[in-house]
């Protein structure tokens, strides 16, 4: 299964991004992405980038998982 977590594109260099979700910085191929830019948020899958989300989009998704695992403590 598959939990798709939006993350936040901090840096691209060559065909990776650099994007971090909770603290957490993660690297992702963008070889099947077009037009990624820094501050974009993407869902990553296998170590590729697979979708780009629009940032409301993004955050509603991540206040969702915030919510789960403070209900989880």
């Amino acid at each position: 299964m598959c939990l798709a977590i939006p993350m936040k594109v901090t840096k691209i260099e060559d065909r990776i991004a650099y994007a971090e979700v909770g603290g957490t910085e993660y690297q992702a191929n963008i070889g099947l992405m077009e037009d990624l830019k820094v501050g974009e948020y993407i869902i990553v899958h296998a170590g590729f980038a697979i979708e780009k989300l629009d940032e409301e989009s993004a955050l509603e998704s991540l206040q969702v998982w915030q919510e789960i695992a403070d209900s989880e403590q």
